[in-house]
């Protein structure tokens, strides 16, 4: 779905991870637009504040910030506890935020932080929400991932990347788990009216990465530049798969430019899922989901 004044989501909640900058930021410009309330995450509280001032001022609508720093599971606990006391119906949840480091770094929690952050959090925040999302059906649960799946591999001996660490592969192992965890979770909803999907948003110009910059980040990035997709472009495809009416009941799928599209082969191991899904219940806390 373009962006086109439509007000295709008025009465409806959307809740926008990441949403200060970037891709998130333009997601949440488009879908104000589209009628819908929006609330959004951030961890800077003026950068986001900011961003907040300018959705409000395209869409005209509501729209609620919400600081976290979503690689902390205690401060995604508080959000969720946040926004189950103010927001009463949440029609979507788009999993956005993410982060690469070219260097191994670890979360609050101990955890190596790309995994923490790119699969770990939307997991706990997702399942920390099911409620909400079940009570305000039909609704959707949107992963954004990226088509570095591709070549993502989950090594269980090594989730956290303590033997042997590089920031590509723990960047696509996070990636693949992101897929792997809609699957799942589009099987465990089957028949509640939510949906999970996850999708590509393409290559786009944002400061990813500028914290702890790769090889790839720091001598290609800029020659790239010209040609990535913009932001508003990038959001794209998260528009589309969180307000299409034809998706509606559509689950458990991978979309890039707009249309599913399959993903890696790995992603289809249900047995793989499985095992990622109780893994992640023991890191978060949450084992009673497995």
């Amino acid at each position: 779905m373009n962006e086109t004044g439509s007000r295709l989501m008025a009465g409806k909640t959307v809740l926008i991870t990441g949403g200060a900058g970037g891709i998130g930021r333009a997601t949440a410009i488009s879908l104000a637009k589209m009628g819908a309330h929006v609330a959004i995450t951030g961890r800077d509280p003026v950068r986001l504040q900011n961003a907040a001032r300018e959705i409000r001022a395209a869409g005209g609508g509501q729209v609620d910030s919400f600081v976290a720093d979503m690689t902390s599971q205690a401060e995604i606990r508080h959000l969720a506890g946040e926004i189950r006391q103010n927001i009463p119906r949440l029609d979507v949840l788009v999993n956005n935020v993410g982060g690469y480091w070219n260097t191994r770094h670890l979360s609050a929690d101990g955890l190596e932080r790309t995994f923490a952050l790119n699969y770990l959090a939307p997991f706990l925040l997702t399942n920390l929400l099911l409620d909400r999302l079940k009570s305000s059906a039909p609704a959707r649960v949107v992963t954004v991932a990226s088509n570095v799946q591709s070549g993502g591999r989950i090594d269980f001996d090594d989730l956290q990347g303590e033997r042997h660490y590089s920031g590509a592969r723990a960047y696509s192992q996070s990636k693949i788990a992101d897929v792997l965890f809609s699957y799942e979770l589009a099987r465990k909803l089957l028949g509640s009216g939510v949906t999970a999907n996850a999708l590509h948003p393409g290559v786009v110009s944002t400061s990813f990465g500028a914290e702890d910059p790769g090889t790839v980040q720091r001598l290609f990035l800029p020659l790239m530049r010209p040609f990535m997709k913009t932001p508003q472009k990038g959001a794209a495809t998260s528009i589309y798969v969180a307000t299409a009416p034809e998706l509606e009941k559509v689950t458990g799928c991978y979309f890039s430019n707009s249309k599913a599209r399959k993903s890696s082969q790995q992603s289809y191991d249900n047995a793989a899922a499985r095992l990622l899904w109780q893994l992640s219940a023991k890191l978060v806390g949450l084992e009673s989901l497995q």
